[in-house]
Parts: C-alpha cells; sequence; structure tokens
C-alpha cells in the first residue's frame, strides 16, 4: 500500500484557553510558524494528547509543536 503524502510544518502553542463550561474541553491555540497563510496560522485543537507510555498529557503555552497534515492516495492528484 503506497504511503500517504503528508506535510508537516512548525508550530508553538499561543495559549491554553480554559473553557467556560468545565463539561467542555481545554483547547491548544497553536500558531504555524511557516507555511500557513497569515489569516489562517493559528488552530485550535483540544488539549489532550497521550504519551509513547499511553498516558494522557496537556501542552503547555510556549511549547514547540509539529503540525502533520496527511492524505491517503484516493485524496490527491498530481501537482
Amino acid at each position: 500500500m503506497p504511503e500517504k503524502a503528508n506535510v508537516t510544518l512548525p508550530g508553538t502553542v499561543e495559549r491554553i484557553i480554559t473553557p467556560p463550561d468545565p463539561r467542555e474541553p481545554e483547547k491548544a491555540q497553536i500558531n504555524i510558524q511557516q507555511g500557513a497563510d497569515l489569516l489562517y496560522k493559528e488552530i485550535r485543537i483540544e488539549n489532550s494528547l497521550t504519551d509513547e507510555d499511553g498516558n494522557e498529557v496537556k501542552l503547555k503555552r510556549g511549547a514547540t509543536v509539529a503540525v502533520t497534515v496527511e492524505a491517503t492516495p484516493s485524496g490527491i492528484i498530481p501537482k
């Protein structure tokens, strides 16, 4: 099976957003440093990750991250 097409962009956790409703998940706002248009360089994700040992962890403000976008072979066309 062919590998997925992907791109990885560098980013930094800019903010940790605590929701007003405690039933809602905390969010991490990530600033994409290169490769994104100015108006689309920030994304927000749920601040819940799993480390290599299977433990639940959270991002902290200022953390350096890599944002990867993957596409299956059926989702791409030649450039």
